[in-house]
């Protein structure tokens, strides 16, 4: 079995970090994984988002989020366990992920549909 790939931190870039986070569903895997105390299988986050994700687009999307040293994979048995780099990555670029993490829940605030609200429709210009 071939070794799990994980940068050093010095190797990890903003660049990096903003191209592994430009993608909604491994914004929002990095968000649960942020979150979370402890590390998670990537079946614990199929349902992450809206619609179901399969497994193989889940383990390109770790592997992408891997390769940008936000998160530490590690296999136990036939499962991969995750869990972010946050604490590595605030010291080397101090709030950047909590700014983007913040970012991302001021979008979801004002995307979600109140009471007696639909969600605009985005129009296409012709």
């Amino acid at each position: 079995m071939r070794p799990l790939f994980h940068p050093s931190i010095e190797d990890v870039t903003v660049e990096g970090i903003l191209h592994a986070l430009a993608d909604p569903v491994r914004l929002a895997l990095y968000a649960k994984l942020a979150a979370s105390t402890c590390s998670r299988s990537c079946s614990s986050l199929l349902g992450v988002s809206d619609n179901t994700v399969p497994k193989s687009t889940l383990s390109q999307h770790f592997r992408v989020l891997r390769e940008a040293g936000l998160i530490r994979s590690e296999r136990r048995g036939v499962e991969m366990q995750s869990s972010s780099r946050c604490a590595e990555i605030e010291q080397r670029f101090p709030g950047l992920i909590s700014a983007i993490l913040a970012a991302r829940g001021a979008q979801q605030r004002t995307d979600a549909p109140g009471p007696g609200r639909r969600k605009q429709r985005v129009r296409k210009a012709s």
